[in-house]
């Protein structure tokens, strides 16, 4: 898995450990990547390898059912939490930035955010759009290791998609994989391309190549008021993950070397205009959110715009109701790299939830749409829900591969594992948490306690990170991986984890008084020790 982060086909410049987001790491640097490796080889299956922000730090004797490798990355205690000190220690070697599932070993690539992003577009057509964006225009920024995914959702959903990109390489590489479809340089081409594409009901998308603010604002002074706007640069880093407005990619990397202060100077000003411009345009008409990177809470915090906050964030908009039930990105990867394993899997889904028409449509979607990064994965949103055995979703299908593999049918082991943005792995004011019904936005203990629960149920690696999608001080994630090897060991960590970590989701929003959570505790057997009391 570390191996595959840094994969050509999956990471963005993997000769320099960065694997997505600017500067999401797998590893703090060459020499700490080889010792991960030698250290990795050499693991007995009762030893457990500790990893501080991409580097080995300690190899200590433990239990089989222990992880056989904990990771914690970009952690920082509060008062020193923030950019400036992490910047610091970073220039000095001591520290790198794991984004989420960057140096946690989890990354497979734009294939790993494509289900989320459909899901996120796919419940706004519902809410506004009788259920299709089929003669929508949806407009956004950001073609990246994670923005990459919007064009596609946007099509899969019915829509059309325009989406700015300075750096051209990102646009290539999305025409490469399937994620765009065009690119252009010529704003005026791509509006009138989108324009008849949706007037035809056609699904369509198109990169443009420019700045992301720079094109919000040339809409607003075109007069062309898109349907939905939102956007997914790299603005939780203003200084290496975002690019002001009136450089050249080459031009924005001399500056950044030269004069760091003025790169976030710049950097941030243009964050204000592209905040402004998603304003307008929803003041307009247009349905507006923020697909996670917290530019809002940059404008507000380094500009003071005190209306930044006017469109909400993704989660709280359209995500929540899943969280509620433990639902979230699950995925897997096929440690053969055979395509057909990860077919089977997609078999296996369809045996096992023949009744979820939404789940099998995306599996057919899935199929059809996206090509393998790497090694072939699959991301599938499973949550807590019970059958009569008491298994969760997410139990059901990693027991049932479990066995696949044991018998052959899967060729080689299967690793599963998930994004940091699940249902209760994360608190993140500007995004997962943003909005919370009991004012718990800021509260990070869940995260902490997810990692814990999910080491005692044996995960095989269990992470906790700092940043994340928002940046260094605005939140805290875990993630966690089970190796699914066809063995009863397997099995008995997989029933435990699979349980623990979706659970983690439906406890943490029934005790901020979700009734959505609440239903699902009391349908699924989840025990609450204070639910029947009154606050």
């Amino acid at each position: 898995m570390l191996n595959n982060n840094l994969d050509p086909a999956v990471g963005e410049k993997p000769t320099d450990l960065v694997v997505y987001g600017g500067t999401g790491r797998a590893a703090r640097s060459w020499d700490a990547y080889e010792a991960i490796v030698e250290e990795l080889r050499s693991l007995g299956d009762e030893e457990t390898l500790l990893v501080q922000s991409g580097k080995p730090v300690g190899r200590f004797e433990t239990h089989e059912m222990a992880p056989r490798v904990l990771i914690a990355n970009s952690n920082l205690v509060g008062r020193w939490d923030h950019w400036e000190h992490f910047h610091e220690l970073e220039a000095e070697g001591k520290i790198m930035y794991g984004q989420m599932t960057a140096g946690s070993w989890a990354y497979i690539g734009t294939q790993g955010i494509i289900q989320g992003t459909y899901e996120t577009l796919a419940a706004a057509a519902r809410e506004h759009f009788d259920g299709t964006l089929a003669g929508k225009i949806v407009v956004t920024g950001g073609l990246g290791g994670m923005g990459g995914a919007q064009p596609l959702a946007v099509t899969m959903n019915g829509g059309v998609c325009i989406a700015a990109e300075v750096d051209e390489e990102r646009i290539d590489r999305r025409l490469e994989t399937g994620y765009c479809q065009e690119k252009t340089d010529d704003l005026d081409e791509a509006i009138e391309r989108a324009r008849a594409a949706a007037a035809a009901n056609e699904a369509y998308s198109v990169g443009v190549h420019m700045n992301a603010a720079d094109m919000l604002e040339a809409l607003g002074d075109r007069d062309v008021v898109p349907d939905i706007v939102t956007d997914q640069t790299s603005a939780h880093d203003a200084l290496e993950g975002y690019y002001p407005s009136g450089y050249t990619v080459a031009e924005a990397d001399r500056l950044r070397a030269e004069d760091r202060d003025a790169y976030l100077e710049a950097s941030l000003d243009t964050m204000q205009r592209h905040v402004e411009a998603i304003l307008s345009l929803q003041e307009r008409g247009a349905i507006a959110f923020e697909y996670g990177n917290n530019i809002r809470g940059q404008v507000e915090d380094h500009r003071d715009v005190e209306n930044a906050f006017d469109f909400p964030g993704f989660v709280p908009a359209y995500i929540r109701p899943l969280f509620c039930q433990g639902k979230g990105p699950f995925r897997w990867a096929a440690l053969s790299g055979d395509p057909a394993d990860i077919h089977r899997t997609d078999e296996a889904i369809r045996e096992l939830f023949p009744e979820k028409t939404a789940l099998l449509r995306w599996i057919d979607l899935a199929q059809a749409e996206l090509q393998f990064q790497g090694l072939p994965a699959r991301v599938c949103w499973l949550g807590y829900r019970t059958d009569e055995g008491a298994l969760t979703e997410r139990a059901r299908f990693a027991l049932t591969i479990n066995d696949l593999v044991a018998d052959g049918e899967i060729s080689a082991p299967i690793v599963v594992t998930r994004d940091h943005l699940d249902a209760g792995s994360v608190a993140s004011p500007n995004r997962e948490t943003e909005a919370m019904k009991d004012g718990t936005d800021a509260v990070a203990d869940w995260p902490i306690l997810n990692a814990l629960l999910n080491t005692a149920a044996g995960a095989d690696i269990v992470s906790v990170h700092d940043g994340g999608g928002v940046g260094i001080g605005n939140a805290l994630h875990t993630n966690n991986h089970v190796v699914l090897d066809g063995t009863d060991l397997a099995a008995e960590k997989a029933r435990r984890v699979f349980t623990t970590d979706p659970g983690m989701g439906v406890i943490r929003h029934a005790d901020a008084g979700y009734e959505l959570a609440i239903e699902e505790a009391d349908r699924s057997g989840v025990p609450i020790p204070m639910g029947d009391r009154e606050p």
